[in-house]
């Protein structure tokens, strides 16, 4: 991506209204941290009450090889280094294609549009044997590093879903069959080069996950993401040998606003550069997702309606470049 050892670009440059103001970052919260190992109904009672409060948690203990999950950083670090003409064959505006390289924006009110300071690679992650011949052939491990790392994370994404489901109350298998047996399963990695003014720009801009779930591993030592809290932006220092989980607006629609789907955004830094990968599970186009029969009484009225992933999906891209609010899209007035 562009970039320059003195100042930002222009095309870069975020008006004052939508800057970071980094130095108002909460240091007052972090989100859970919570030990996989501890006793099932413990483990399912926090990991509830982090749904409830935050919508993010990070996870320890969690099963997956922390030597395959350097091996992933490492493959991910050669790729996003190869040369700008190595990695044009992935570049694209065209968002619907399968495995693409591209850069997020904001529209400003003017129309105009603001690069953020990032750049993004994504493709599906099962069934992989659909996709496997067009994930890329340099650095030389990537297919085998990501076979394996999605491998584990199908696992992982089921083991949380079945605790989510019993942190709400109802049986462990409730949100996988409602999410539908042929999920959307896609992954993102996201590379933030060190940047001259982390001041005037973001890395992403603030959003919602879409998604059901969403498993986040990221660079160990550097500090980028920040979610919502309280109405403060609270940074969410990377922990040794953990992930990071958010829920999704799926998860909150269903859950019938019981739990949190917030908004999140990656900031910049001018010395180190940062790497993020995401593993995103959502109901296919054909799956109707609205509040859980469960999560309704009369003191809990359905406070979204029902609608298609699809619908949902029409909503997202129409709101492309914008601080979304889809799930809003679909609330009931009461």
């Amino acid at each position: 991506m562009e970039s320059t050892s003195f100042q930002l670009s222009t095309k870069f440059i975020l008006p004052e209204d939508k800057r970071p103001q980094l130095s108002k970052a909460s240091t007052l919260h972090t989100i859970p941290i919570i030990d996989m190992n501890q006793e099932p109904s413990l483990l399912v009672q926090n990991l509830s009450q982090a749904c409830e409060e935050y919508g993010f948690f990070q996870i320890i203990n969690h099963g997956v090889p922390n030597e395959l999950c350097q091996k992933m950083m490492t493959t991910l670090s050669e790729f996003f280094a190869l040369s700008s003409q190595e990695k044009a064959q992935f570049f694209t505006t065209d968002l619907t294609k399968q495995v693409k390289l591209f850069n997020y924006y904001l529209k400003l009110d003017t129309q105009e549009k603001v690069t953020m300071w990032s750049e993004s690679f994504a493709h599906p992650w099962h069934p992989l044997e659909d996709i496997i011949h067009l994930l890329p052939e340099n650095p030389l491990q990537y297919r085998e590093v990501f076979a394996a790392y999605a491998k584990e994370m199908r696992v992982l994404m089921r083991k949380l879903l079945r605790f989510v489901s019993q942190g709400l109350g109802l049986e462990m298998d409730c949100l996988e069959k409602i999410l539908g047996l042929e999920p959307a399963l896609n992954y993102q990695a996201n590379h933030y080069p060190p940047c001259p003014d982390p001041e005037l720009t973001l890395g992403l801009p603030a959003h919602t996950d879409i998604v059901a779930l969403t498993i986040l591993l990221q660079s160990e030592g550097v500090t980028g993401l920040q979610v919502i809290k309280d109405g403060n932006w609270v940074s969410v220092d990377p922990v040794p040998n953990a992930f990071v989980i958010n829920l999704g607006d799926q998860i909150q629609v269903l859950s019938n606003g019981r739990y949190k789907s917030v908004h999140h955004r990656a900031m910049t830094n001018n010395r180190q550069s940062r790497i993020s990968v995401a593993m995103f599970y959502r109901p296919n186009s054909d799956v109707v997702i609205g509040p859980i029969e469960d999560m309704i009484d009369d003191e809990h009225p359905p406070l979204y309606r029902n609608y298609y992933i699809w619908e949902f999906m029409e909503e997202f891209r129409r709101q492309e470049g914008t601080r979304r609010r889809v799930k809003e899209t679909f609330e009931l007035r009461h």
